[in-house]
């Protein structure tokens, strides 16, 4: 029976992850990437990445070369050991999205968690324009 619910799921995984745009897979390289918007104001770029489910100190957010990089994995709660399974249509495992933003410094790299999303918020360091 196990070995039917994790090859459902890994079915499942595979058809989710066509609306989810795969990144890079295999060799435990990121398999799905969330979506986001991106708004910038005044004095910051906001990153709203959609991530229920995920706590958002497991989550990773930093820039590499102008690159704002979020990375992380979902994993499956272990109630599945023993659960009858219905539905699964969030995509589970490492997920990787990679931002361009928009051209200025940015101070620091916060996170917080609203409404099942992660806020990454970028302070902007020279107060710069709009994109």
């Amino acid at each position: 029976m196990w070995a039917d619910a994790v090859g459902l799921i890994d079915r499942m995984e595979r058809l989710h992850q066509q609306g989810y745009s795969p990144a890079r897979a295999g060799g435990g390289m990121a398999s799905w990437e969330p979506p986001v918007d991106i708004i910038e104001t005044d004095h910051e770029v906001l990153v709203l990445v959609s991530l229920p489910g995920v706590d958002p100190e497991h989550a990773e957010a930093f820039i590499e070369d102008g690159v704002l990089v979020v990375r992380g994995q979902r994993v499956l709660p272990p109630e599945i050991r023993t659960a009858r399974i219905h539905r699964l249509e969030l995509p589970q495992g490492r997920f990787e999205r990679r931002l361009s933003l928009p051209a200025g410094r940015y101070q620091d790299v916060r996170r917080s968690s609203v409404n099942g999303c992660l806020l990454v918020s970028l302070h902007k360091a020279d107060g710069g324009g709009q994109w």
